[in-house]
């Protein structure tokens, strides 16, 4: 059967965070200076990886694309956010509202995928060290990264799936700075059980996935680590994992707060979304720079040398 949109909205009202003009100002302000800044930061650090050559590994080759993930996915809800908030109208299309729902959840769901896979390096090299090259090989890394970009497209497809069976007959004001499903949804004239059962049951599976995958693979690098006999070494072992939990901390507990509580219970978070659709990605850069003495010395040097590109060769 032909899946058939009956909306007579054409267009949405975003009420984003407060509808205070001196608020709205403030907000523009900091969020501006957060957007500029998460650029800049992940942006240098795919530089400093790509300009590097022992920066040319599986672990700093997934740094870079999740610095990559992170300036996209804030990049679908940041600017648009930015507009509203200095513009009197803060309408937005029906088809821009879906295309905005898809690209947020395309990247999101792209960003646990590769959390999961960054685990997974961690898990080989500290498990399996002799390994650790045959295992990550470049090809390994590249099917890896398809694998996020399929799996972001299922999740951001299932999202926006709902919503064509969905009939919009007004009132049309989303309260929400960006378009999400469930916000939508309470704005639809027929019943929104499906829709909202579709977007839980994926949203849930792909972020408890994610969580079961890396809770196992770190239970299994810490008993490793605890049996490293030499403390220097437990500490270098330790170090390597600590940036990547704090990312996944951050990141995911928003998202199991937000999407894994029972529909009767659910209200729209928008502070909760400000954190993880806003901070989590500055916040992604500023924690792998100030852990990572490779990548700290990697950024002084591109102070000191003429920058080039050269191939990155994955070992």
């Amino acid at each position: 059967m032909a899946v058939r949109n009956e909306s007579r909205v054409t267009q949405f009202i975003l009420l984003g965070l407060s509808d205070t003009p001196e608020l709205q100002i403030v907000f523009f302000v900091v969020f501006l200076i957060v957007y500029l800044c998460t650029i800049t930061g992940n942006v240098l650090i795919m530089i400093t990886v790509y300009v590097h050559s022992n920066l040319h590994s599986p672990m700093y080759f997934f740094l870079s694309y999740l610095s990559f993930l992170d300036l996209c996915f804030s990049t679908v809800t940041v600017p648009k956010a930015l507009v509203n908030f200095i513009s009197q109208s803060k309408t937005i299309s029906f088809n821009n509202c879906i295309a905005q729902l898809f690209f947020f959840h395309f990247f999101g769901g792209a960003e646990i995928i590769n959390l999961t896979l960054m685990a997974y390096d961690r898990y080989v090299a500290i498990c399996n060290p002799l390994r650790y090259t045959t295992i990550m090989s470049r090809r390994t890394c590249l099917y890896m990264i398809i694998s996020t970009w399929i799996g972001g497209f299922f999740h951001g497809f299932m999202q926006v799936l709902p919503t064509f069976q969905l009939s919009f007959c007004g009132p049309n004001e989303i309260n929400h700075f960006i378009c999400e499903l469930r916000p939508l949804s309470l704005l639809a004239c027929n019943s929104i059980f499906i829709s909202e059962t579709v977007s839980m049951a994926n949203s849930g599976s792909i972020a408890l996935g994610g969580f079961l995958v890396l809770l196992i693979s770190y239970i299994y690098i810490i008993s490793t680590i605890l049996k490293i006999r030499s403390a220097e070494g437990r500490r270098k072992a330790f170090s390597t994992c600590a940036s990547h939990l704090l990312v996944v901390i951050i990141f995911f507990g928003p998202c199991l707060f937000i999407y894994m509580r029972p529909l009767v219970t659910f209200s729209t978070d928008k502070l909760f979304s400000v954190f993880y659709t806003i901070l989590t990605p500055l916040l992604n850069p500023i924690i792998y720079t100030l852990r990572n003495e490779e990548v700290k010395k990697g950024m002084l040097r591109l102070r000191d040398r003429k920058i080039s590109f050269p191939e990155i060769h994955i070992n």
